[in-house]
C-alpha cells in the first residue's frame, strides 16, 4: 500500500512527538518500571485461587474446584491475601489478637454415668442342670450379705458329687487324700459353690458368694435351669464407676491419677476421686473416649445409672503457641487464619491445631508468636471474592488492589 505525502507528514509528526516525551522524561529521572515477561518470572507454586492456603507443586486441574492451578510468582508473593483500609475494617467490625505462647487451661468439665465396678461382680451360674425348688431372693436389686441364702436347687450332678466327698472325707481308711484331692477338684468342674453342702432332702441351698446388690435373677420358682443359665448376678458396692465421656481433642491431657470431682444428682456432696484409666475406644457418633473414673461408696449413696457433671483438672502439658477458638476457621487438615500483616493487608494462612479448651486452641504449626491474628469479621476476609462483594455492599470505600 502507498503513503501519501499528508500519511508521512503524520508519522513524521508522531515520531518527533514520541522522541520529545521520552526526551522530557529522561529529563525528569521518571523511567517507567517493565514487567518481567511471563515466561522468565519465577513460579513459587500453584494454588486453586478458591482455597489460596493450599500449594501445588505444579501445575494441574484443582481437587477442590473444576478449574485449573493458577501460578504465584515470586513478584506477588508479597501481594497476596487483600487489603483492607482501616476504616473499612472498622465498618467491617475486624479485630485482631496476637498469638501468644502459655499453657491451656486445666479444667475440664464433661458429663459421666455411675456404673458398677466389674471387679466386685460375682455370677452365680449352673454348671449343670438343675431344678429351683426356692428363691430366697424374689426381687432384683436386693441387697445380701456374703453367705446369705439365695435359693434351694435340685442338682442330681451336685448331689452326688457332694455326697463322694463327703463319705471320702469320714473314710478312715488308708489312700484315701489322693482320692479326696480328685472328689474336690470334681466340685470345682461342676460349679459347686464354694461350702456348699447336701441337704437332707437332697435340695442345695445356695449362698451369696459375697456382699452387694443382686442385680439379675436368672430364674424364677419351679423352673428347669440348664447348663450355662446365670441364676444371680451380685454387684459389690464397696466402690463405683464413674464413666466419663472425654472429647477426642481434650483426651491428650487425661492420664492416670489426674483428679476428679463429681457433682452426683441426688448427693448433696461432691464426690473426690481419681482417673483410673482412658479406655482405648472412641465412641464414632460423639468422638469422645472413656475416661474410668473410681469413686469410693461407703455408705452406698452412689447407684448404677445416675448422671453426674464430672470435672477434671488435667494435665496442661509443656507451653505451646494459643490464639483464640473463634479465630481458627476449618479443622484438622484444612484448618487456617486470617493474618494481618501492616496494617491492611490480610492473608490466610494454613495452620495445625492441637487441643481446645476454655476458648482457646494450640497451634502446633503454621504461626508464630506475637502474629496477629482475626478473631472478628475473619469470615469477610477468608476469601478475596467474598471480601470484594462485602465491600461492595457497603459502599466500596477501602479496598485496594
Amino acid at each position: 500500500m502507498t503513503i501519501g505525502k499528508r500519511g508521512l507528514v503524520v508519522v513524521a509528526a508522531l515520531g518527533a512527538l514520541a522522541g520529545a516525551i521520552g526526551w522530557w522524561s529522561a529529563g525528569r529521572g521518571d523511567h517507567p518500571i517493565e514487567a518481567a515477561p511471563a515466561g522468565e518470572r519465577k513460579v513459587l507454586y500453584w494454588y486453586d485461587p478458591m482455597v489460596p492456603d493450599q500449594h501445588f507443586s505444579g501445575p494441574g486441574k484443582s481437587p477442590f474446584m473444576d478449574m485449573p492451578l493458577q501460578p504465584r510468582y515470586a513478584d506477588e508473593e508479597a501481594k497476596a491475601g487483600v487489603e483492607v483500609s482501616p476504616v473499612t475494617q472498622r465498618s467491617l467490625g475486624v479485630r485482631t489478637v496476637a498469638v501468644e505462647k502459655g499453657r491451656l487451661g486445666s479444667e475440664l468439665a464433661v458429663p459421666g454415668t455411675i456404673a458398677w465396678d466389674l471387679r466386685l461382680e460375682r455370677v452365680v451360674s449352673a454348671r449343670t442342670g438343675i431344678i429351683v425348688d426356692r428363691l430366697h431372693v424374689k426381687a432384683p436389686f436386693a441387697r445380701v450379705r456374703q453367705g446369705e441364702p439365695l435359693a434351694s436347687v435340685i442338682a442330681p450332678a451336685w448331689s452326688a458329687a457332694l455326697a463322694e466327698t463327703q463319705a471320702i472325707a469320714q473314710s478312715a481308711e488308708a489312700g484315701t487324700r489322693e482320692l479326696e484331692a480328685a472328689a474336690r477338684a470334681r466340685l470345682r468342674a461342676l460349679g459347686v459353690p464354694s461350702g456348699t453342702q447336701p441337704g437332707r432332702d437332697g435340695r442345695i441351698l445356695l449362698t451369696a458368694p459375697g456382699e452387694g446388690v443382686v442385680s439379675e435373677i436368672g430364674v424364677r420358682e419351679g423352673e428347669a435351669a440348664p447348663v450355662g443359665t446365670t441364676l444371680f448376678r451380685i454387684n459389690g458396692t464397696r466402690t463405683v464407676w464413674l464413666q466419663a465421656a472425654i472429647p477426642q481433642a481434650d483426651a491428650a491431657g487425661i492420664a492416670a491419677g489426674v483428679h476428679v470431682v463429681a457433682e452426683v444428682g441426688g448427693v448433696a456432696n461432691p464426690v473426690e476421686g481419681r482417673v483410673e484409666s482412658l479406655l482405648p475406644a472412641l465412641d464414632p457418633a460423639s468422638r469422645t473416649r472413656q475416661a474410668r473414673i473410681v469413686l469410693a461408696n461407703p455408705d452406698g449413696l452412689l447407684a448404677a445409672g445416675q448422671q453426674a457433671r464430672v470435672s477434671l483438672r488435667a494435665d496442661a502439658g509443656p507451653e505451646s503457641l494459643l490464639v483464640p477458638s473463634d479465630a481458627v476457621i476449618g479443622s484438622g487438615e484444612r484448618a487456617h487464619v486470617i493474618v494481618r500483616h501492616g496494617e491492611a493487608h490480610f492473608m490466610p494462612m494454613a495452620v495445625r491445631t492441637g487441643r481446645s479448651s476454655g476458648g482457646r486452641t494450640e497451634v502446633l504449626s503454621g504461626l508464630q508468636q506475637g502474629e496477629q491474628v482475626v478473631v472478628s469479621g475473619q469470615f469477610l476476609l477468608d476469601s478475596e471474592a467474598s471480601l470484594a462483594g462485602a465491600l461492595e455492599r457497603l459502599g466500596g470505600h477501602g479496598a485496594h488492589p
